[in-house]
């Protein structure tokens, strides 16, 4: 029964923050606020980051409330999975520093994820899907450097296999 709450808890709070993950990408991206996707993560994290929006400024397009607000997510569930398993003893700050880490490990699974979509809709061709054309936006900006440095072979593009490549190095060197 324990293992089973420790799973619901973690994922519970991966979807969460991946949301608010999501949520500060399409703030630096600048992408679609009126797709109905945008709207629903908009408005599914709005009550966690409003309350800090009033206190932590936003830098220009980096919205420093949704970036803490993820932050204390990830940190408050590694706090209650070691009170429940009855070891919270010790430095709290471990844990912020693991869900630190664990953000990153988010936000590479955000891109490789968006990334595949991506290859997976231009094989399928399903035009610009409301998901698909956000997607597009957030991992687009990602994409860019490396379609520039690797030309199209014919009329495939190779460039989205290496890029996941990258993520899965870096993914690699996190773990």
């Amino acid at each position: 029964m324990n293992d089973s709450l420790f799973l619901i808890v973690r994922t519970a709070t991966d979807l969460y923050a991946s949301l608010l993950l999501i949520r500060l990408l399409l703030q630096l991206v600048r992408a679609d606020f009126y797709n109905p996707i945008s709207q629903t993560i908009l408005k599914i994290c709005a009550p966690v980051v409003e309350p800090l929006h009033r206190l932590l400024p936003s830098f220009g397009r980096f919205n420093t409330a949704v970036l803490v607000a993820a932050l204390l997510v990830k940190w408050l569930c590694y706090l209650t999975l070691a009170a429940m398993a009855g070891v919270l003893a010790g430095n709290h700050w471990v844990y912020l520093s693991i869900a630190f880490f664990d953000l990153l490990r988010l936000l590479i699974e955000i891109y490789f994820w968006g990334i595949f979509i991506l290859v997976l809709s231009s094989w399928v061709g399903t035009g610009m899907h409301p998901a698909v054309a956000l997607v597009s936006q957030i991992v687009e900006p990602y994409l860019r450097p490396f379609r520039k440095l690797i030309p199209p072979v014919g009329m495939i593009d190779i460039s989205p296999m290496v890029a996941i490549f990258t993520l899965m190095i870096i993914r690699a060197q996190l773990l």
